[in-house]
């Protein structure tokens, strides 16, 4: 069921930005180079109003001013990611336990040794990068954990490893920031945190044959949760998705509620339909 889930909600990000982005692509080719695309809406906003009048001013500055925060959001955000990535792998390399890392490495079989130990007192688990995603661990975890509970987390940190769950979860916070205005795509960033954390408890589950694992080192680390605004992308264990997660394990049979509010789908169908509708009857 989540992992259907989790297939439309990404789906559903990626189309709505397919859309709207080829939209603002056509348009700008447009402007730029002078090719006279037929099919475009923000073309056809212009159409609308007669040139030189105040409404066809105030029509091109909203659309350039739409059009320009989001592709500099969206560069800003690549960039802002790029940079804290580097910063934030630096100092988790300079705070590296050596020993600590090999041993987890080798007590866990991880052939690639993807686990990076950390000195830190604060109990830390969570999956970072992404074309190579690595895992990190702090000492402080470490000492706060049994074998099976470490274990349990392994194998859900793995699972996001596996899904690449740290790019995913970016791309689709860099769609709902860039597409503002349609805020379905922010319900498929959010639900997807949520859904990513389920499926990973899930395959814990299935990895260690019962619940009991990832259940103790949740309840153990939901009061050490933290979260870091200067941080990049992290895929964080004990995040802000708890309440299901220990809703799902306590009841695996009770409904998650994951719908959007209806003004949140009105406003982005609404949008939608203006841009599709405009591009149908350019066309027609």
């Amino acid at each position: 069921m989540w992992k259907k889930k989790s297939y439309f909600v990404i789906s559903l990000s990626l189309l709505i930005a397919g859309v709207v982005w080829s939209q603002m692509g056509a348009f700008l080719v447009h402007i730029f180079f002078g090719v006279n695309i037929k099919a475009n809406f923000f073309k056809f906003c212009f159409s609308l109003f007669k040139e030189g009048s105040v409404y066809y001013f105030v029509v091109i500055t909203l659309l350039i001013i739409v059009i320009s925060y989001s592709i500099l959001i969206t560069l800003f955000k690549i960039a802002e990611q790029y940079l804290l990535s580097r910063r934030f792998k630096h100092k988790l390399f300079n705070y590296k336990n050596v020993e600590k890392t090999r041993s987890i490495n080798e007590t866990f079989k991880r052939a690639n040794k993807d686990i990076l130990v950390v000195n830190a007192d604060q109990p830390l688990a969570f999956t970072l990068g992404f074309r190579r995603p690595f895992i990190v661990f702090s000492t402080g975890l470490i000492q706060l954990l049994d074998f099976d509970e470490l274990e349990a987390v392994v194998e859900h940190e793995a699972f996001h490893q596996k899904k690449y769950d740290p790019l995913v979860i970016f791309i689709l916070q860099l769609i709902s920031q860039a597409l503002w205005f349609v805020p379905l795509t922010k319900w498929c960033y959010e639900n997807y945190k949520i859904i990513s954390e389920l499926l990973a408890d899930e395959y814990a589950i299935n990895k260690m044959g019962t619940e009991l694992g990832i259940s103790a080192a949740l309840l153990k680390l939901i009061k050490h949760c933290c979260s870091d605004k200067s941080s990049p992308v992290l895929v964080h264990f004990s995040n802000e998705s708890v309440n299901y997660r220990l809703q799902e394990l306590v009841d695996p049979k009770s409904t998650i509620p994951l719908r959007a509010d209806i003004t949140t789908i009105f406003v982005s169908i609404y949008v939608l339909i203006i841009l599709l509708g405009m591009t149908i009857v350019i066309v027609g």
